[in-house]
């Protein structure tokens, strides 16, 4: 409380104040401070280890796939490692036709290789090629193959087998339901800067027991997913990460942007 100063310039006697009133502001400080403390429970805030998403994050992450969707076809770059060696894919994704095209380079037992990859929810084709800088070349260099020259092959269950068919699952035509999507087990890690901009990195809803393709957890996370997503305040995704244990990993780097005049060639796929 502000002390009211007297007009005159005689100093009035200094009172005590009673120990009663000190208890009764001690008490209203302690009240104060439990209810901030409540509302950072309640709202999300801080950044106190892992903990339950809020509110306005859980709408965040439901719209990352959405977001991804609406500008594709866009770039992405892939990235696995594993005792047996390293990938790179930099490939132009198209969530709507769900089919990518792009450039492989493997390192690890042997000479190094690479070329032209190509893939869709079924599988993916190879082709001979001299991978460089930009993706979009990788479509200019496929869209001037022939059908015979692709090599085509299921999925196996190597991490970047894995990786490809996750890359075609970040994009959806629809937001996801944020509520059903906060009650599946999310959580807000910590925040990150990727190339000078701040993001939140969630962990995805927790793997359901026995789940079809999904990446197997590890046991110092529990239950946790073993998935983590790189989400702005907007709710763009930028990065995507999957542990797969054992020293094996898998990182997505989205480009955000759309490729313009990104049509992915048919030859890959048999067609004309």
């Amino acid at each position: 409380m502000r002390r009211i100063r007297s007009t005159t310039t005689q100093k009035a006697p200094r009172t005590p104040r009673p120990r009663r009133a000190r208890r009764a502001w001690c008490a209203v400080g302690v009240l104060t401070a439990a209810a901030a403390c409540a509302g950072l429970l309640l709202t999300g805030g801080g950044d106190a280890g892992p903990r339950p998403l809020s509110a306005d994050e859980a709408e965040r992450l439901a719209l990352a796939r959405f977001r991804t969707y609406r500008i594709s076809p866009s770039e992405i770059t892939v990235r696995t490692a594993s005792g047996g060696g390293s990938a790179v894919v930099r490939a132009v994704v198209d969530h709507r036709r769900h089919r990518a095209v792009g450039w492989y380079e493997v390192t690890g037992a042997g000479r190094p290789n690479g070329g032209l990859v190509a893939w869709d929810q079924s599988g993916l084709a190879v082709a001979d090629g001299s991978p460089t800088a930009p993706a979009e070349g990788a479509l200019r260099a496929a869209g001037r193959l022939k059908t015979t020259a692709w090599t085509r092959r299921a999925f196996g269950t190597t991490p970047l087998d894995i990786a490809l068919r996750l890359a075609l699952s970040l994009g959806a035509d629809r937001p996801d339901n944020a509520q059903l999507l906060a009650q599946s087990g999310p959580l807000r890690l910590r925040d990150e800067r990727v190339d000078g901009r701040r993001y939140d990195v969630f962990s995805g809803p927790r793997p359901r027991p026995n789940a079809s393709g999904s990446p197997a957890t590890t046991g110092s996370r529990g239950d946790r997913s073993p998935l983590s997503y790189w989400i702005d305040d907007r709710g763009s995704m930028r990065r995507v990460r999957v542990d797969l244990g054992g020293g094996r990993t898998v990182t997505l780097d989205l480009g955000g942007v759309r490729v313009r005049g990104g049509d992915l060639p048919g030859a890959p796929w048999g067609e004309r």
